[in-house]
């Protein structure tokens, strides 16, 4: 007669299956530790923050063109320097919180176009060009098409060339020439009737076109990494850019611009110089 009593489960079956049970359990604790790590996508309202800025300045190029057909030259120059200002913020904003985009580029030149390429062109043929007949339309086309050019080229060599010097004027300095301009001669009431008036507006539009899409390098100012230190130089002469802005804006900012439109040459030159005294040098050396 066989025996009734089951053999009793060795021991090792039972070890195993708390072993298993551990298991899960510190499995199921590190998926909830991973959880609390995991970091979340952001929210992509924020990408609103840069593309506000341009929006801003896009505003500020289409009310220099409506202040111009009104014929409120000093508010319409005006307008393209804060269209500058806000410019130059979106992108700092955009590398300050992460939100570069392809979108925010492209959406950049083509407000660029508007405030720096249509608005100054518009303004200076308005205010003086239009009186030199054909030739204030041809000069004012010749810097829409350049500011076109420039920001079509600065599109496909981001990441290309040097990130310390720009190739050719940048069109918010161009922009900055010609609106900076009409400024100054409408705070002094010069007489737009003049010849010497149009005809300065000729040369300084058709120079800022030209210059844009030159091959000549500007300082970026990208380099001057001012979120740690700068040199007391530095600081110096940004107290001293201050102080001239304050005592007479026009004037002011009309010849920094302006100078700022001839370094690129003198840099040129100065290149140009340095090579050729290497070249002799190396002559020399191999005689």
């Amino acid at each position: 007669m066989k025996s009734r009593l089951r053999p009793k489960r060795p021991k090792i079956f039972s070890r195993s299956k708390v072993n298993r049970r551990a298991r899960n359990i510190n499995n199921e604790l590190a998926e909830d530790e991973q959880e609390e790590f995991i970091v979340r996508p952001r929210n992509k309202a924020i990408y609103l923050l840069p593309n506000a800025f341009t929006t801003g300045a896009l505003f500020f190029g289409f009310f220099a063109i409506v202040q111009a057909m009104n014929q409120h030259w000093e508010v319409a120059s005006i307008a393209i320097f804060c269209s500058l200002i806000l410019d130059g913020m979106d992108g700092r904003i955009a590398r300050m919180t992460n939100t570069q985009s392809a979108f925010g580029e492209q959406y950049d030149s083509l407000a660029d176009m508007v405030s720096f390429g249509v608005a100054p062109a518009l303004v200076a043929y308005e205010w003086a060009l239009k009186g030199l007949g054909k030739w204030g339309w041809v000069a004012a086309f010749i810097y829409c098409a350049g500011a076109a050019l420039r920001l079509a080229r600065f599109n496909i060599s981001t990441g290309v060339i040097d990130k310390k010097f720009f190739q050719g004027l940048p069109s918010p300095a161009a922009a900055s020439i010609v609106a900076g301009f009409v400024w100054l001669a409408e705070d002094n009431h010069l007489p737009v009737n003049d010849a010497a008036i149009p005809w300065t507006m000729f040369f300084l539009t058709v120079y800022a076109g030209i210059t844009m899409v030159s091959n000549a390098k500007f300082y970026s100012g990208k380099a001057l990494d001012i979120r740690y230190k700068v040199s007391f130089g530095v600081m110096v002469f940004v107290i001293l850019v201050f102080v001239l802005v304050s005592t007479y804006p026009p004037l002011t900012i009309f010849c920094f611009f302006l100078l700022y439109a001839f370094s690129g040459y003198v840099l040129w030159v100065w290149e140009r110089y340095k090579s050729n005294q290497r070249i002799k040098i190396s002559h020399e050396q191999e005689k």
